[in-house]
C-alpha cells in the first residue's frame, strides 16, 4: 500500500545504478565447477559437449536480450558485453546480474540433455555474476584481450574442463601461470602411463617449443586442435543475407537479418575487429 506507515523500509535500499553512457561488461563464472565436472567426468583436458553446452547457454542469452553485442568465453566463464546506450533495468547492477545469472543458470540445466544425453545430473550448477562499466571502447577490447590471454595462461586451478586432483591444481597455481598447451600436455602424459607427479616433473620448466616437441613424440600436433580448445569462444550478432524468394526471372530477391554466430577467433588483433567494426561502435 503506498505512503503507507511501512514504506519507510524503502529507504534502506542501496542506490546501484550503473555509470550511464559507458559499456557494460557481465562476467558469469561458474561456482566450484572443478568439483562439478569430476562428479560429471567430464574428458580432460577439453570436454567438448561442456564446452559447446555454454556456448548453446551464450546464444541463448542474445535471443533473450537484444542489448547484447558480443560475449567471449572460455572453460567455465563467459564475459557478455551491453551496449553503451543500454537502459536495461535502468542499468541497476543487481538487477541485471540476478536476471542474467539466472537465466544462464537455468537454460544450462534445462539443455543439458541435449549435450548430455547419456548423463544424469549428479549435483546443481550454479554460477556467480560481476558487472564493470568500461567508458571506452579501447578498454573493453583490451579487457576482452585479457579474457583471451588469460586463458592461454589458464591457471589449472580454475578445472573446469581441465578436471584433476584439487590439491594438486592449487599447487600449480602457484607455480604460476599454465597455459592450455601445457594442460594438453599434461593430460597427454597421464594417458600415455605417467603418474600426475611425473607428468608434473617432466613438464617442469619446459619451454613452448619443449611442449611442442612433447605432444609430437605422443603423437599430437597442437596447432592442429579444434580452435575452441585453443581460441575460448566469441557469440555475436551479425548481418547475414538470406534468399526470401525468386522474382519472375529467377533471380534471388535477398534480405539482410542480424543473425547470432558462434566462431572460435583471435580477438587479440586488430583483424576481427576490423572485419566486423560495427560491433563495437558508439551509438
Amino acid at each position: 500500500m503506498a505512503n503507507s506507515k511501512y514504506e519507510y523500509v524503502k529507504s534502506f535500499e542501496v542506490e546501484d545504478k550503473l555509470m550511464p553512457s559507458t559499456w557494460i561488461v557481465l562476467r558469469i563464472d561458474g561456482r566450484h565447477f572443478h568439483q562439478f565436472s569430476d562428479k560429471h567426468e567430464f574428458k580432460k583436458p577439453n570436454d567438448e559437449r561442456a564446452l559447446e553446452l555454454m556456448n548453446a547457454c551464450a546464444e541463448a542469452m542474445f535471443e533473450e536480450f537484444p542489448d547484447l553485442v558480443f560475449s567471449y568465453g572460455v572453460s567455465d566463464e563467459y564475459s557478455f558485453v551491453f551496449k553503451k546506450t543500454t537502459e536495461f533495468y535502468n542499468r541497476r547492477s543487481s538487477k541485471i546480474v540476478s536476471i542474467t545469472v539466472s537465466f544462464f543458470t537455468s537454460f544450462y540445466v534445462m539443455k543439458w540433455k541435449d549435450f548430455f544425453p547419456d548423463k544424469d545430473l549428479k549435483s546443481i550448477p550454479s554460477f556467480d555474476a560481476r558487472t564493470v562499466c568500461y567508458p571506452s571502447t579501447k578498454i573493453v577490447r583490451d579487457y576482452l584481450a585479457w579474457r583471451q590471454k588469460n586463458f592461454d595462461l589458464h591457471l589449472l586451478g580454475k578445472g573446469v574442463f581441465i578436471p584433476m586432483d584439487y590439491k594438486l591444481a592449487t599447487a600449480f597455481s602457484f607455480v604460476g601461470h599454465i597455459n592450455n598447451q601445457y594442460n594438453t600436455c599434461f593430460w597427454k602424459l597421464i594417458e600415455s602411463g605417467k603418474t600426475k607427479s611425473e607428468a608434473q616433473d617432466r613438464l617442469k620448466g619446459t619451454q613452448t617449443q619443449d611442449k611442442n616437441e612433447i605432444l609430437f613424440q605422443l603423437g599430437v600436433n597442437y596447432s592442429d586442435l579444434p580452435a575452441i580448445f585453443r581460441k575460448g569462444s566469441c557469440v555475436f550478432k551479425d548481418k547475414v543475407e538470406e534468399i526470401v524468394k525468386y522474382n519472375e526471372n529467377g533471380q534471388p530477391v535477398k534480405r539482410s537479418r542480424n543473425k547470432v554466430i558462434t566462431d572460435h577467433c583471435d580477438i587479440i588483433g586488430d583483424k576481427f575487429w576490423k572485419d566486423h567494426a560495427s560491433i563495437l561502435e558508439d551509438e
